[in-house]
């Protein structure tokens, strides 16, 4: 079995177009525990799709480091989990099963599957016994993770059957984000869902759902015995949310919210990472949301959030930042 552990960790969510390489790095230093990739489709997988390759990008500098699939056919699920165990470098590998998003919902993935418990297990029980066949060859197994959500909609709150099912078909953790998938991301998260799940397993269980500061953590530890945490929309523009988490779980003081000057040392380290990863034209594109993520809330930046629409060169777009104050 691989020795990675699940409990006492705090993890960055996957999240599509914002948990990419450069960002990922940046919460690493900050103390992030756990990274996952954006959700990557098996059967873009399958077909060679050219987008997902750069889904699929690392550094060591990760690990531990899991990458996350989506998918609803078991044989195409557990054919694209062997081949990441024996021809990549990831520690894990998590199934969404939260995903709230119509097409993919449409498709009968992501969050869809809480509606289907036994092909949960299905495809679960699949990938982990394709995956022993890689470790028989002389690889190291890849763990099988799961991600899902307190149930499809109110009237079918399922978490607890949906936990048993993927942990007895061999999942070795469970990510619980206490929302349903008629929510999406509206309303308030309930976190007994997650308490639930950790009476009805063995397995670790990672809660998820309206953790916004270190004392957040601390009470979702409390009411939930969950065994790890889970940070996602909250982590938008403010890696730092997981240098304070850390600090609140060892009982330090906590540190100070940054001050501008760290807030745009960070943001120009981030824009030269997304460029040097991505080229000029797509990373000065995709650092326009995170710049608007980073500076909501501070004074004179809604000018600031207008001109970054506008730049397209990396060199203005660096100057503008640096001029914030």
């Amino acid at each position: 079995m691989s020795n990675i552990d699940f409990i006492g960790k705090v993890a960055l969510g996957p999240m599509a177009g914002v948990t990419d390489l450069p960002f990922r790095l940046l919460c690493k230093e900050m103390g992030c525990d756990l990274m996952t990739t954006e959700m990557i489709s098996a059967k873009g997988l399958m077909y060679n799709n050219r987008k997902t390759e750069v889904l699929l990008m690392t550094d060591e500098r990760e690990h531990p480091i899991g990458v996350q699939l989506f998918g609803s056919e078991p044989d195409i699920m557990a054919e694209q989990a062997a081949k990441i165990a024996s021809e990549r470098d990831f520690d894990f590998i998590d199934i969404n099963m939260g995903c709230p998003v119509p097409k993919i919902v449409g498709n009968g993935e992501g969050s869809a599957l809480m509606k289907n418990p036994e092909l949960a297990g299905e495809i679960v029980r699949r990938m982990v016994t394709e995956i022993a066949k890689v470790a028989e060859a002389g690889k190291e197994p890849c763990p099988v993770t799961v991600k899902i959500r307190a149930g499809f909609d109110e009237e079918s709150i399922n978490a607890p059957e949906v936990a048993c099912a993927v942990e007895e078909a061999g999942a070795a953790a469970v990510t619980v984000h206490a929302r349903t998938r008629a929510q999406f991301y509206s309303g308030k998260a309930d976190w007994s869902i997650i308490r639930a799940v950790k009476d009805s397993i063995k397995i670790p269980v990672i809660g998820n759902g309206d953790i916004n500061s270190a004392d957040d953590v601390k009470r979702m530890i409390d009411e939930t015995g969950c065994d790890s945490v889970m940070i996602a929309r909250a982590a938008k523009g403010n890696p730092w949310i997981f240098r304070e988490i850390r600090a609140g779980l060892s009982g330090e003081e906590i540190p100070p919210r940054p001050d501008i000057e760290e807030v745009k040392e960070m943001m120009i380290r981030h824009i030269n990472l997304m460029v040097s990863l991505k080229g000029e034209y797509i990373g000065v594109r995709e650092m326009r949301k995170h710049i608007a993520w980073y500076t909501e809330g501070i004074r004179n930046s809604a000018r600031l959030r207008r001109q970054v629409c506008e730049v397209t060169k990396t060199e203005n777009l660096l100057e503008l930042v640096s001029k914030l104050d």
